[in-house]
């Protein structure tokens, strides 16, 4: 994942700095620098090439925002991937960093395996940033949970085993309970991969004390923001200000009262829910802000091919004195065609945001698949008459159910595709299968790359196509699915021939 990469640092806390450090040793990098704040890691960038950086967002002098406005300023550093490390919950400042371009939010507190998620995550954004190939989970994967879904995990820290076997039968029936008993094995727990939730934590134990365990957490990105109680026979006021300097949510004295600990418990896990929802809430803003770049950057990409056609053909109609009618009717097919295309964007540009967000319904009509299919076919032979394609349609006459719109932009899409990966003097078929689904395939001489078959239908997946953006067998899929279809590649290698199937239901 990191092979070959160079990762910058920047925290103010030298100790989260070393801690992180080993953290990313694991993933192989090619080295790791570190910055103590945004200003030094300025410096560091201006003088040698990075890869990826990983920042905290409070730290004096420069936070993380403003280092991330400031490299964002840059043209040659737009596209560096910028993972902010932040324990924000104010949604505002959260819009500002994803306004800014923040590649990822990693929320605190977090687990190492999160941590490589959210750094294969920020590689691919920025391949999709690019137009390269991905060829592996989609950006929006979700993130694998700590812990067992939707239980909560409470640690216990005691080493009297009396404490321990009360406590821990007191939580049983509600939550996931780990115990300990000494202050080195709770650290353990807390600082691996699988941190719990909340920690009832004994104060005073043998060799490492409550408070220690208490400062050590603070020291490690899987543990800082985790909430401790401490639960003690000590009663003084200086321990309890010492506690809560140490991050303590709460003292509770022995003996436990349990109709005092357990709504205690409940209350602050409560808390802690509506924390772990902040990772899955920020995620959403960042993928619902990428959406919009997409769409906007995919229609202005694809709108100037056609739009360029339409004014070439129209002036050399205007310049030439006489048109013979035959090829005044191909030029006037041609601008036809170019026109639906930037139609058929325009169109589709909200609905295919409104499908990736899930805010799409479909009015489900009967659509005459013949009259578009057919016409589809004329457009897209006039349209690449220059390299002898053939297009050639069966028609049954079958109608389908969905979206006359999406339908015709998903076929206009695919026909194209396989007009433009057939070679010269070669043919596309276009059948319809007389079935319940239909099934409608698009056939071209030309075998897909063995390298994207398994990603074909992912976004941002292209091969060997100069400036194509990727999305035209992605948004397909989208197309399919959102009429309630399906769409599925198969490649012959013994007859060099690509077929798409799209299935749609049958009127």
């Amino acid at each position: 994942m990191l092979t070959n990469k160079t990762v910058l640092v920047v925290d103010d806390i030298d100790t989260m700095r070393r801690v992180i450090v080993s953290q990313l040793d694991r993933f192989r990098p090619k080295q790791v620098l570190t910055a103590t704040n945004g200003a030094e890691a300025l410096r560091i960038i201006a003088k040698q090439h990075v890869d990826l950086i990983l920042s905290d967002w409070n730290m004096p002098e420069m936070n993380g925002l403003e280092l991330l406005t400031a490299l964002r300023g840059q043209p040659r550093l737009r596209a560096l991937p910028f993972i902010l490390v932040t324990a924000e919950t104010e949604r505002e400042r959260v819009a500002k960093a994803i306004a800014a371009g923040v590649t990822d939010l990693l929320v605190k507190p977090y687990a190492p395996d999160v941590l490589a998620t959210r750094i294969e995550r920020a590689f691919r954004r920025e391949a999709g940033h690019r137009g390269e190939t991905s060829a592996s989970a989609p950006a929006n994967a979700p993130v694998k949970p700590r812990g067992k879904p939707g239980t909560p995990t409470l640690l216990i820290v005691d080493d009297t085993p009396d404490n321990l076997f009360l406590l821990s039968q007191m939580f049983k029936d509600d939550y996931t309970v780990r115990v300990a008993n000494n202050g080195e094995k709770a650290l353990q727990i807390c600082c691996s991969d699988d941190p719990p939730d909340l920690v009832l934590l004994d104060v005073m134990m043998p060799g490492m004390d409550g408070f220690e365990v208490a400062t050590r957490m603070r020291q490690h990105p899987a543990a800082e923001a985790i909430p401790v109680i401490f639960v003690t026979a000590m009663d003084g006021n200086d321990a309890r200000v010492r506690g809560l300097e140490l991050g303590a949510v709460d003292f509770v004295n022995k003996p436990v009262d349990p109709n005092i600990l357990k709504p205690r418990v409940r209350n602050f896990l409560r808390y802690v829910s509506l924390r772990k929802g902040l990772q899955a809430d920020y995620d959403a803003m960042i993928e619902t802000a990428r959406l919009r770049e997409d769409v906007e950057r995919i229609t202005r990409h694809d709108l100037r091919g056609p739009l360029a056609g339409i004014v070439g053909l129209a002036q050399s109609i205007r310049e030439q004195d006489a048109v013979p009618r035959e090829e005044l009717d191909d030029r006037m097919r041609a601008i036809e065609e170019s026109a639906l295309r930037v139609l058929d964007m325009l169109n589709l540009s909200a609905e295919i945001y409104k499908i990736e967000t899930g805010a799409y319904r479909l009015d489900a009509k009967p659509v005459g698949l013949d009259g578009i299919l057919k016409r589809i076919a004329e457009l897209a032979q006039a349209a690449h008459r220059e390299k002898e394609i053939t297009v050639r349609y069966t028609s049954t006459g079958s109608n389908a159910t969905g979206d006359a719109l999406l339908c015709h932009s998903l076929f206009h899409n695919l026909v194209r595709n396989a007009c433009e990966a057939s070679p010269t003097g070669g043919e596309v078929s276009i059948t319809v299968a007389d079935s319940d689904p239909l099934r409608i395939a698009i056939t071209n001489r030309g075998a897909v790359a063995q390298e994207i078959r398994d990603h074909f239908f992912d976004k941002f997946v292209t091969h060997g196509k100069a400036g194509g953006s990727g999305v035209g067998t992605y948004s397909a899929r989208l197309l399919a699915e959102a009429q309630n279809g399906s769409i599925a590649l198969d490649v012959d290698d013994s007859d060099d021939r690509t077929t798409i199937t799209v299935s749609l239901p049958r009127a």
